[in-house]
C-alpha cells in the first residue's frame, strides 16, 4: 500500500480576453477586452431616471419641474407670436385702406371666381371675368337704388308715424306697469332737445368728417374692384409666379399653407354669404307680414349685420324693434323682439352648423373673443376680419403641421 498522495485535479486553461464579473457579488469588472461594449451598470440607469423625473437639470444640483420648463418653453414662444402679431396689426393700421381694398378683392374672388369658372367654359376668359364682375357690380347698385328708393317713399310717412309712436311710447310708460310720471318724461324730451341744439355744431362737423369717410370708402372700392379682376383673371398664375420666387426647400410647405388659406378662407366667405341671405329673408318676410315701416332697408341692415358673428343681428334687430315700436306700438315692437330670439336660435344651432363645415369651424369662445379682441383693435372692420383671420391662420397651423406625402 503506497504512502503517497493523490495528484491535485487538473485545472482548465484560463481563457484570454474579458474577465467574466462576479454576479454574485454584484461587483464591477475590473477591465474589458480591447474594442469591447463599454460597461452600463444597471442602477445607474435606474438613478439617472429618477435624477430626470425629480428634474435634475445638470450636476450642479439645480432642480427645475418639468412643468415649468416647459412653460417657459411655450412663453418665449407665445412671446414671439405676440410680437408678430402686434407688428402686422400695426403696418396694416398704417396701409388700412389698402387693407381693407385687398381684404375686399378677397371677398369678391371667392365669390365670382366659380361664376368665371363657368363663364369661361363658353367665352373668353377676360370676358367671362368681366361680364361677371361688372354684372354682379350692376345688381348690388341696383339693390341699393331700390333700398334707396323705399326708403325716400317711406321717409314723409314713417316721420308722422314715429312722432306718434313716441306718444304712444310716453302714454305707454305712464301706464302700468312701469307708472313714470309724466314730469320726468317731459323733462328728458327737454334734455334731449336742448342737448341737440347746443351740440348742433359738433354734429355737423362729425357728418362732414363722415363725408371724408365716404370718399375713402369710394376710393377702397376702387381699388378693390381693380385687384379683384386681376384675382378672378390670373389669380392661379399670380401664386405660381410667387412660389417660384421661393428657395426651393420651402415651395412645398408655403405651397401647401396658402392652399389651406385659400380654401378656408372661401368656404368662410361663401358660408357667411348664405347665412346673412337666409337671415335678411326670414326677417324681411317677419318684417313685411307685420308691416312695420322700411321693411326692406331693415332686411338690408340685418344682412349686412351678420357680417359680424354674435352680435351683428342683435344689433340690426333691436334697430328694428325700435322702428316697429314707434311704427307699430308695442305690441308689434314685442313681437319684432321674440323674433331676434328666434331668428339668434335658428342663426346659432341651424345654419351655423350646417353652412359652415365648409370651412373651418372654430369654438363659440374664440368667436366671441375674436370678435371683441377685433373690435377694439380695429373697429367695425376689426370685428367683421377677426373670424376669418383666426379660422385662416388654424387651417394653416393644421396644414403644416401635417406630413407632406
Amino acid at each position: 500500500m503506497s504512502s503517497e498522495p493523490p495528484p491535485p485535479p487538473e485545472r482548465a486553461p484560463r481563457r484570454k480576453g474579458r474577465r467574466r464579473p462576479d454576479v454574485r457579488r454584484g461587483r464591477r469588472p475590473r477591465y474589458a477586452t480591447l474594442g469591447g461594449r463599454p460597461h452600463r451598470d444597471p442602477g445607474a440607469a435606474a438613478r439617472e431616471r429618477a435624477a430626470r423625473g425629480a428634474g435634475v437639470t445638470d450636476g450642479s444640483g439645480d432642480r427645475v419641474h418639468p412643468g415649468l420648463r416647459l412653460a417657459a418653453a411655450y412663453a418665449w414662444r407665445l412671446l414671439a407670436v405676440g410680437v408678430a402679431v402686434y407688428l402686422a396689426f400695426t403696418v396694416l393700421g398704417r396701409f388700412q385702406l389698402v387693407a381693407v381694398a385687398v381684404f375686399l378683392a378677397l371677398v369678391g374672388t371667392a365669390l365670382l371666381r366659380p361664376l368665371a369658372d363657368v363663364l369661361a367654359r363658353r367665352l373668353p376668359r377676360p370676358l367671362a371675368v368681366a361680364l361677371s364682375v361688372f354684372g354682379s357690380l350692376l345688381v348690388v347698385l341696383g339693390l341699393l337704388a331700390l333700398v334707396g328708393n323705399a326708403a325716400a317713399g317711406e321717409a314723409g310717412r314713417l316721420v308722422g308715424e314715429f312722432r306718434g309712436g313716441i306718444g304712444r311710447i310716453t302714454r305707454w310708460l305712464e301706464g302700468p306697469p312701469f307708472r313714470v310720471r309724466h314730469r320726468t318724461l317731459t323733462e328728458l324730451h327737454e334734455r334731449i332737445s336742448s342737448f341737440v341744439s347746443t351740440h348742433r355744431a359738433t354734429l355737423i362737423s362729425r357728418a362732414l368728417s363722415s363725408a371724408g369717410r365716404v370718399v375713402e370708402a369710394l376710393t377702397a372700392a376702387v381699388l378693390a374692384l381693380f385687384c379683384s379682376l386681376f384675382f378672378v383673371h390670373s389669380g392661379d398664375g399670380m401664386w405660381r409666379w410667387f412660389r417660384e420666387q421661393l428657395p426651393e426647400a420651402a415651395r412645398s410647405p408655403w405651397d401647401r399653407a396658402g392652399r389651406a388659406a385659400w380654401s378656408t378662407f372661401a368656404g368662410y366667405t361663401r358660408g357667411i354669404i348664405l347665412v346673412a341671405a337666409a337671415n335678411a329673408a326670414l326677417v324681411g318676410l317677419a318684417l313685411l307680414l307685420l308691416r312695420v315701416p322700411l321693411a326692406l332697408p331693415l332686411t338690408l341692415l340685418v344682412f349686412f349685420a351678420t357680417f359680424i358673428p354674435l352680435i351683428g343681428s342683435p344689433i340690426a334687430l333691436a334697430v328694428a324693434t325700435v322702428v316697429a315700436l314707434a311704427g307699430r306700438g308695442p305690441v308689434i315692437a314685442a313681437v319684432v323682439l321674440v323674433l331676434i330670439v328666434v331668428v339668434g336660435q335658428i342663426e346659432g344651432h341651424v345654419l351655423h352648423p350646417l353652412v359652415m363645415s365648409w370651412a373651418v369651424r372654430l369654438h363659440p369662445v374664440v368667436v366671441a373673443i375674436s370678435v371683441i379682441a377685433g373690435g377694439i383693435v380695429a373697429g367695425v372692420v376689426g370685428a367683421i376680419v377677426a373670424v376669418p383671420m383666426v379660422s385662416v391662420a388654424w387651417s394653416v397651423t393644421r396644414a403644416l403641421r401635417t406630413p407632406s406625402r
